[in-house]
């Protein structure tokens, strides 16, 4: 009988240790949040969650300012607000690609802004669509992962929706460009 009250004892202190450490991990976890992106977070699920985010936590290939950061979660959204996680992926791939090769500006903003004869290089920019989505959290997602490494472009530095282009910018993606793969909506070229 001794033994049953030292056990209840012991697991009812541990709830209550439990109880009041988890608000403290929650807020040094919401602060993580805030210090790492400048962003707010509503609320944490759990514990566990804070342990399983610490653990998956990757360190940032691409260092860049809020401006570039929301600039491309805009782009992103933009472009493939309706692909799936791929095809997000895909998208920002190219446009961080874009700032690798030389032939390219050297920053995330100018390779979106970038304008050829009066054209922008991503059509959502000229449309004025860039300016006005609702970026997603999944589109927050996936831009996490690009910015750390996450690639699964194959090079590709130039992508079209053949269904929505003009024939005639598609012919010179077909002839002067070197097909990587199709995904959704969009073929990827470089």
């Amino acid at each position: 009988m001794y033994k049953k009250y030292v056990i209840l004892l012991g697991i009812g202190s541990l709830i209550f240790l439990l109880a009041n450490t988890e608000p403290e991990k929650e807020q040094a976890f919401q602060e993580m949040i805030v210090q790492r992106r400048g962003q707010t977070v509503d609320s944490v699920a759990s514990v566990q969650r804070m342990v399983d985010y610490t653990l998956l936590e990757q360190d940032y290939v691409y260092q860049v300012t809020e401006k570039e950061y929301e600039a491309l979660l805009r782009i992103v959204e933009a472009e493939a607000g309706g692909e799936d996680e791929e095809g997000k992926l895909l998208v920002a791939n190219v446009v961080l690609n874009r700032v690798r090769d030389k032939r390219f500006p050297n920053t995330i903003l100018e390779v979106i802004r970038q304008n050829s004869d009066g054209e922008y290089q991503f059509s959502p920019v000229g449309s004025g669509r860039y300016e006005t989505v609702n970026i997603s959290r999944e589109t927050t997602w996936v831009v996490e992962r690009a910015l750390k490494g996450e690639d699964i472009s194959k090079g590709a530095l130039y992508f079209a929706a053949r269904s929505l282009a003009d024939p005639e910018k598609m012919q010179w993606f077909d002839e002067c460009l070197t097909f990587v793969l199709r995904h959704g909506g969009h073929e990827f070229f470089k």
